[in-house]
């Protein structure tokens, strides 16, 4: 909690503290995109740009498109056109690492950007992912179930946030499963994090346990439109509550509509506007320890020591769905279609 709540203020500080300050302009920042299949990398993208572009710097990206050997291509590439710092979303955090020594060869800063590449000497800027998990449980126990036979549909197994999402998750959950309350009958990760994956890894699930199962801990919004079409499909939807992340337009909309008990909010506009503004702090010569304020993290399978910013998020449920919409997140018509105003005090 200590980390968590010091590395929010170092966001804010972060934010504070550059947002105003006399930046020396035309400093290249770049990008590399692991992906950016789904809908929240535009927001993301556009607050990078936004406080790179405000400093007076330059914006250039590379979208790897899931492809690890892209991304190694692609920051090679960025750092042939001049890069000053680099933020790297990494389709595979081991696998970008001979990148990682070409940038430090330049002498050109980087920052792990949401997913964690677990190497010293970066800057690690994400949302408190095991947070996020400790949110999805707390909210499936006090408003979904506490007992029962769970369902974990995990994301890509390459990428460390889905280990970090399941960690966070089993520390309220593991006690309930070890006293036999609830029972663990499937667990299984998603490649890429991809929706139709997810569809399928449920409906095995659903086959394997002759549909019983009572609830679903999906570590994202995109894989839990994939687990609400196999709900759906056994007329389970709405019966069975189902967790996500990333406070996506469509996942609100579900937990309106009941399908969906909670989305965590990520309002990655924060996210991007204070790693956007990092970069350009990188690129003029301020150290990672600097940016992050002397916050670190070192909950990786290494435990490797990284400076970095973790950002707190939101639960968002039927009951406080009118926080997104009074941030502007989403609007009362896209959050609302189709639900019942009577059950959705947001939706009066």
């Amino acid at each position: 909690m200590k980390r968590m709540i010091g590395s929010m203020l170092a966001g804010t500080m972060l934010v504070a503290s550059f947002a105003g300050a006399a930046m020396a302009k035309d400093k290249i920042i770049a990008v590399s995109w692991g992906t950016k299949q789904e809908e929240r990398w535009k927001t993301d993208e556009a607050a990078i740009k936004g406080a790179i572009e405000a400093a007076g710097n330059k914006y250039i990206m590379a979208d790897a498109q899931q492809s690890a050997a892209k991304q190694l291509a692609d920051v090679e590439s960025l750092i042939s056109q001049g890069a000053n710092a680099i933020l790297i979303f990494a389709q595979d955090g081991e696998a970008i690492k001979p990148a990682l020594e070409k940038a430090k060869a330049e002498g050109i800063p980087v920052i792990a950007y949401d997913r964690q590449i677990e190497q010293a000497g970066l800057l690690y800027i994400t949302f408190d992912n095991v947070g996020v998990g400790r949110l999805m449980a707390k909210t499936m126990l006090e408003k979904g179930k506490k007992e029962g036979n769970f369902a974990f549909i995990k994301g890509d197994p390459g990428d460390p946030n889905a280990t970090f999402l399941f960690n966070g998750m089993m520390e309220s959950i593991k006690p309930l499963i070890e006293s036999g309350k609830i029972k663990n009958v499937c667990e299984t990760f998603t490649d890429n994090w991809k929706p139709d994956n997810a569809q399928k890894n449920m409906e095995q699930c659903l086959t394997k346990t002759g549909n019983k199962v009572d609830a679903v801990m999906s570590e994202n919004d995109g894989m839990a439109s994939g687990v609400v079409a196999a709900l759906t499909a056994q007329g389970m939807a709405g019966s069975v509550p189902v967790t996500g992340q990333d406070g996506d337009l469509a996942a609100l909309n579900r937990v309106a509509l009941g399908t969906q008990l909670v989305s965590v909010w990520k309002d990655s506009r924060q996210l991007g506007k204070v790693a956007g503004e990092a970069a350009n702090a990188l690129a003029e010569g301020k150290k990672p320890s600097e940016v992050a304020n002397g916050n670190t993290f070192a909950d990786g399978a290494k435990k490797v020591k990284m400076d970095a910013i973790l950002i707190p998020p939101q639960p968002i449920t039927v009951d406080n769905l009118d926080l997104v919409i009074k941030a502007g997140w989403i609007s009362k018509e896209k959050a609302c279609a189709g639900a019942n105003p009577a059950k959705v005090a947001a939706c009066k």
